[in-house]
């Protein structure tokens, strides 16, 4: 019994960080820097924000809804594409003659 106590006890305070994370957002920044005798070969930045959907809306950050490959309407948007391809093509052609 007392370890479905313990158990249930940590669970919560988990979920609770979670939530507070997801809620606050949080920032994680580093840089790698691969150096050969004092010559910077390559440098990789890292950023990492965690946070719900509703606080980086807040924040200004929603660039996962004008990505085509992340939205429900991809299909849709491919098949628009080639339409206005084949259209500029034959626009292209009787503008040539």
């Amino acid at each position: 019994m007392e370890k479905q106590l313990a158990h249930s006890l940590e669970s919560t305070s988990l979920a609770d960080i979670l939530e507070r994370v997801l809620d606050k957002g949080i920032v994680i920044a580093g840089d790698i820097v691969i150096q050969l005798l004092d010559v910077e070969l390559l440098t990789i930045k890292l950023r990492l924000l965690i946070a719900s959907v509703d606080r980086a809306r807040e924040m200004g950050i929603d660039w996962w809804q004008a990505d085509p490959k992340l939205s429900s309407r991809m299909g849709e948007i491919l098949s628009e594409n080639r339409a206005l391809r084949k259209r500029v093509e034959a626009l292209e052609e009787e503008a040539a003659r």
